[in-house]
């Protein structure tokens, strides 16, 4: 998928961002699959990281989990270099750290490591200059795994459903992302705001946006992904969406959001 922003420069800096909301079920991991996937298809280099014990990402963009001898829990509990884990061209230009359920007992077991809020942001500097996007795949909690995710990131990326309680828990996402700023990463910031999930034949989704607005301003993202049933069968066959249907809303609305994302810097 080529866009007016199809890659044609030199390298560019790499962007960390940490895709995050507490909430479960808000578009985290269809954002993580089908941004990093349309940024890839337009040639930019992209490194994906499944920090979500579900391991949702790994298998939604093609990556049978059972297959798989070692995954990020191993890189950040057994010194396991990232590279030895790293999946290459998963998708094209796209490079993936996969999860398993392995991964689910990472956050008991960090409680007790050196360094525990920061094996992420160290296991990844390795990365640093060799591509141009890394998106971090949130777990749908607060805990030591989330915390890697913001320690990690240079700004964050905020899927909001437009449903009701949409902003309920955002306040303590905030609080958190102040904490690791003021303490472990004074450089973090959010970079959007993504309305998700979308149905503009209701009232309720068009106030919740317009609530997203308010609250935000200009953070947020002007692309709405929409509420789609393509959007939600293509990971059941480990595609993106623009792949597994390019022409749908969902895939055009995914591009317009890829467009902005570089806009953004």
């Amino acid at each position: 998928m080529k866009g007016k922003h199809a890659k044609d420069t030199d390298k560019l800096p790499t962007k960390v961002l940490s895709i995050i909301n507490q909430k479960g079920g808000v578009g985290k991991t269809t954002t993580a699959i089908n941004l990093s996937a349309i940024l890839g298809s337009m040639g930019y280099k992209i490194l994906l990281i499944d920090l979500d014990p579900q391991g949702n990402t790994t298998s939604g963009i093609g990556v049978d989990k059972r297959s798989l001898d070692q995954c990020i829990y191993d890189v950040l509990l057994a010194d396991v270099n990232a590279k030895d884990v790293l999946l290459k061209d998963v998708q094209e230009n796209v490079d993936l750290l996969p999860a398993t359920i392995n991964l689910a007992g990472a956050e008991v077991e960090l409680v007790t490591e050196f360094s525990r809020e920061s094996r992420l942001k160290e296991a990844i500097e390795k990365f640093i200059g060799k591509y141009d996007y890394i998106f971090i795949d949130c777990p749908p909690s607060l805990g030591l795994l989330t915390v890697n995710g913001l320690v990690a990131a240079d700004s964050l990326i905020i899927p909001i459903q437009s449903e009701f309680y949409a902003l309920e828990g955002v306040t303590k996402l905030l609080e958190s992302m102040k904490l690791v700023k003021a303490r472990l990463n004074k450089d973090l910031d959010i970079f959007g705001v993504l309305i998700t999930m979308y149905d503009g034949r209701t009232t309720l989704s068009k106030q919740v946006a317009q609530e997203v607005r308010d609250y935000f301003g200009e953070l947020v993202f002007e692309t709405i992904i929409p509420r789609s049933v393509k959007l939600s069968e293509a990971p059941s066959y480990g595609e993106p969406i623009s792949t597994y249907q390019p022409d749908s809303k969902g895939a055009k609305a995914y591009a317009a959001l890829a467009e902005e994302v570089i806009d953004r810097g």
